[in-house]
């Protein structure tokens, strides 16, 4: 059995370094015949899922990605000839904002559809194993968009691209390796923001990408009814989906992203089904906008994304643009294990400490008999920033709690009643009352003392808290997306190479 095996890995090897060189690829990669992590093979509770969905093991694949939900997925045909979902993957870490990747050096992580063939695959990758997304394609490059080796790859860290664990992508290259064996040229990657439901087209109507994400959805929902790779091109700088030839023509239409779209027909039965998913979507999103859904807040400076099983394990870690968990589901994901191991020197995304609109509308009013413009009353939701709020939320103080403290009330002596008075006293009375009422004009005039400032409610927290210990790469900067190496500094703070021992320690 193990001699077999060592065989078949061989041939693999040779099978694959083979293609790699008629692809056009530098020498280097040659060395994936004897590269032990690119010829890992597929895991056998895989091939037994495969099994069951009545898939074979090199039958083709097509992955789809979504920002949001920061998850993965690998489709895989079955002998029908459909695409099933295989698997997905929780992603570790996405940078950039929600919305397509526009020039060089803008972090974004690129939204679309790519074609990935064997001279993408990387296995010499600085990042365990990666493959290249393509991008730009012909519709970016008609734009005008810039921007190179956009990855998914290993190792938790992105400054661009897609980020798994290493265990993850080792799993995922091998599934793309071995549909290569089995004869497929291509594989699709269909990159979005989110999926792409009548929910998430209503909360994010306002975003200046909807265009561009409804151009994209129209690819989305070919594969949603057909459960077939969508044939995609590109034409009046556009996405064109599952264009064939005219009746009449004589040939097929041939697309340039730049040029003027030539005559084609997209088939009836694929036609048909898209309008009618479109119509029930858009009356869905309709029904959302009419009942006040509300609109997603545009990107305040996060950098991307990681998924919440992640962001649960990692020390203040925080899921950024992609969605989150709380309470209950939170303490599960941080007691279940994780997929794959994730350095010490990940940098998860920050979390939007800017507060929301009704955060603002809760906020105490404190009411004063005149402006003091000097004066601003610390609030835990303003001044405390993500600390505060996250004591606030544990109990530890309010912003009640911290206003300042009432002015002490008048109080005045109890005197006897006196005997009544003669008309001698009341003259010398009204004499005495008159001399002070003039003397007073001439003197400041005596107020209750005011209130004081209200406290920050900083103040209450650090006397009831001890300070955080720092992230776990707190200082260390960003890390390549592929080819770069790692920032001064940003060494692991244990050296374990187990994701739960080295985060063990924090749960």
């Amino acid at each position: 059995m193990n001699s077999r095996s060592l065989a078949r890995a061989l041939l693999a090897s040779v099978a694959l370094a083979a293609s790699v060189v008629l692809a056009g690829c530098d020498t280097d990669q040659v060395s994936l015949a004897t590269n032990a992590k690119a010829n890992q093979p597929v895991s056998p509770k895989l091939v037994a899922a495969m099994a069951e969905k009545d898939m074979d093991l090199q039958s083709p694949i097509l992955i789809r990605l979504f920002k949001q939900e920061a998850e993965l997925e690998v489709w895989k045909q079955t002998r029908n000839g459909q695409f099933a979902l295989l698997k997905t993957y929780p992603i570790c870490r996405w940078s950039g904002d929600l919305g397509p990747k526009v020039r060089e050096g803008d972090r974004q992580a690129p939204e679309g559809f790519y074609s990935i063939n064997p001279s993408q695959m990387n296995p010499q990758s600085a990042y365990y194993l990666s493959f290249n997304t393509g991008f730009p394609n012909a519709f970016d490059k008609a734009l005008g968009r810039t921007g190179s080796q956009l990855m998914v790859h290993g190792d938790c860290s992105s400054r661009g691209c897609y980020a798994m664990t290493d265990e993850q992508i080792a799993e995922i290259y091998s599934l793309g390796r071995e549909s290569f064996f089995g004869g497929q040229k291509a594989f699709q990657f269909q990159a979005y923001p989110f999926r792409m439901t009548p929910v998430n087209m209503a909360k994010h109507r306002n975003n200046p990408n909807m265009p561009f994400w409804r151009m994209i959805k129209e690819g989305y929902d070919h594969f949603e009814v057909t459960r077939r790779e969508p044939k995609v091109d590109f034409c009046e700088k556009k996405y064109v989906f599952d264009a064939a030839k005219a009746p009449d023509a004589k040939r097929d239409p041939v697309f340039d992203a730049s040029a003027k779209c030539p005559a084609y027909v997209i088939p009836e039965e694929i036609a048909s089904a898209v309008r009618e998913k479109e119509q029930r979507d858009e009356a869905e999103y309709n029904k959302l906008v009419a009942k006040g859904t509300p609109v997603a807040r545009l990107n305040t400076g996060i950098d991307g994304g990681m998924n919440k099983i992640f962001a649960a394990k990692i020390p203040e870690g925080s899921t950024g643009l992609s969605e989150s968990a709380e309470g209950n589901t939170l303490q599960m994901l941080a007691m279940s294990k994780a997929p794959g191991t994730i350095p010490g020197t990940v940098n998860p995304p920050k979390p939007n400490l800017e507060p929301t609109a009704t955060t603002s509308q809760e906020e105490p009013v404190v009411a004063v008999s005149a402006p003091a413009t000097n004066t601003r009353v610390a609030t835990a939701e303003k001044s405390g920033g993500f600390f505060s709020n996250l004591g606030r939320k544990m109990g530890l103080g309010t912003a009640d709690a911290t206003a300042a403290t009432p002015p002490p009330q008048a109080t005045a002596s109890v005197a006897p009643a006196p005997a009544a008075p003669s008309a001698a006293s009341k003259l010398k009375a009204a004499v005495t009352h008159l001399v002070h009422r003039e003397s007073a004009k001439d003197k400041p005039a005596v107020a209750a003392k005011p209130a004081e400032p209200a406290k920050p409610a900083e103040t209450k927290l650090a006397a009831t808290r001890p300070s955080l210990k720092p992230s776990v790469n707190e200082g260390a900067g960003n890390v390549a997306g592929s080819g770069g190496g790692q920032l001064a500094g940003a060494a692991p703070v244990v050296s374990s190479n187990s994701f739960d021992s080295r985060f063990g320690a924090v749960k």
